[in-house]
């Protein structure tokens, strides 16, 4: 085989791939044999139809087949004599590529190719090197923690009789409207428990203020008038009369910091046990958050240390990928059903906002994939089926059903999450390697 390659720019090559003549022969006398097997020819036995009369019937669906069997096998070899990772290939159509039978084939593919780094400066003797990070859990956040569990166990109590409310205070309440004398319909809510002091509106009356001072068995009448613009027709230019009653208070009733409260928790005997238990858990998230924390200033710098050109069909897969997960946020934040349209104009802002991001994206992975290779890091089934199993927890969905997600895919799906969990691996090798100060 012949090869020769030609630079067509920073991340293109084109590479101009010879195939010998007793290769193509050989491939045509196979592709005709083949062929013999399965056709019939009428006044021959299967098999023995005459070569001459094959040429002549199917000569142009042959030299397709040959052609289609020799590109794969002579590109992938081209690639490896030339030392190039593709990224993606451009192969001319079938109408524009010649064969002969006893010639040499020459075809030229197009290939845009990833870009080889020289690594450096992320292992002895020279590691990356990083600031000490001194957090800790401190007691009061341990409290803080303690007062959150005490208002998930809180209890509310009816508060003595003639109580007035304040801020912080629970009513229950009824409210209906009224128009023209009438109850108007749908505008009636009972036994409505509010907190005193939330701004929370009531069928889109704000209550606080005529709540503050009252008592158990109070009557409130609020006017509440509306535009003509309104769109409910029959509330529009008028004013609807709200009866606002009060047919309960009650007080927050938060439990003592006891061994009792702790056994309420939990499996804990004592509310110091409790308190280790939630320093620990403190102390695990922190340790995570920190380690994290690491990671992040390590892609930082590997992003800094490096500079070479990106292929541009990686970049615009991310660019993809990033205007699908926003144009998927705005569906979920409009709860919108079924996801519209996507605009043109609007995924065209997504992917000039966010080039940015997605150029760093892009670099940082083909450096990690660098260090991967460097390393000899490599992915397992069982890493597979570990980063699957931890997804499926992180979402909350069945494992069964995450794994038939993937699988729905197809081999770019386990593709994706293979190339992450291998990133993952040298992020993780460089943090091992990193020097944190004093």
């Amino acid at each position: 085989m012949k090869m020769e390659m030609t630079e067509l720019g920073p991340m293109k090559r084109a590479l101009k791939i010879e195939v010998p003549a007793d290769e193509v022969t050989q491939r045509f006398s196979r592709a005709y044999v083949e062929l013999n097997r399965q056709v019939r020819i009428p006044g021959f036995r299967p098999g023995k139809a005459p070569l001459a009369i094959l040429e002549k019937r199917y000569a142009k669906a042959i030299e397709e087949d040959v052609i289609r069997s020799l590109i794969p096998d002579y590109y992938d070899q081209a690639v490896k004599q030339a030392g190039i990772s593709p990224v993606v290939v451009e192969i001319p159509p079938l109408d524009r590529v010649k064969i002969k039978k006893d010639s040499p084939f020459t075809f030229t593919a197009t290939v845009e190719i990833k870009p080889k780094i020289e690594l450096r400066d992320y292992k002895a003797p020279s590691p990356i090197s990083l600031k000490p990070d001194k957090r800790s859990v401190a007691d009061e956040q341990v409290d803080r923690a303690l007062e959150v569990l005490r208002e998930q166990q809180a209890r509310l109590d009816a508060a003595p009789a003639g109580t007035a409310l304040a801020e912080g205070d629970y009513a229950v309440v009824s409210l209906e409207g009224f128009l023209d004398g009438g109850p108007l319909d749908g505008t009636k809510k009972e036994g409505h428990l509010h907190k005193v002091g939330s701004k929370a509106a009531l069928l889109g009356i704000e209550v606080d203020a005529h709540l503050l001072g009252k008592v158990e068995g109070s009557v409130i009448e609020i006017a509440q008038p509306y535009p003509a613009s309104h769109p409910d027709l029959r509330v529009a230019g008028k004013t609807v009369q709200f009866r606002l009653s009060v047919t309960g208070v009650k007080h927050k009733q938060l439990p003592a910091l006891d061994d009792e409260f702790a056994k309420d928790c939990g499996p804990y005997a004592s509310i110091q046990e409790l308190k280790d238990a939630v320093r620990g858990e403190m102390e695990k998230a922190l340790k995570k958050d920190i380690e994290q924390s690491y990671k992040d200033t390590i892609l930082s710098r590997l992003a800094d240390t490096y500079h070479f050109d990106l292929p541009e069909t990686l970049v615009e897969r991310e660019l993809d990928t990033i205007v699908r997960q926003k144009l998927q946020e705005r569906h979920r934040s409009k709860d919108a059903d079924p996801l519209p349209p996507a605009d043109a104009e609007e995924s065209r802002r997504i992917r000039e906002e966010h080039r940015e991001a997605a150029n760093r994206r892009v670099k940082v992975g083909l450096i990690l994939e660098a260090v991967a290779e460097k390393e000899g890091l490599s992915v397992s089934e069982a890493d597979l089926n570990d980063e699957v199993a931890r997804l499926a927890s992180e979402l909350r969905v069945p494992l069964a059903d995450l794994v038939k997600m993937i699988q729905a895919g197809g081999q770019d799906s386990i593709e994706k999450l293979r190339t992450k969990i291998l990133a993952d691996q040298a992020l993780d090798f460089v943090y091992r390697h990193a020097v944190i100060q004093g």
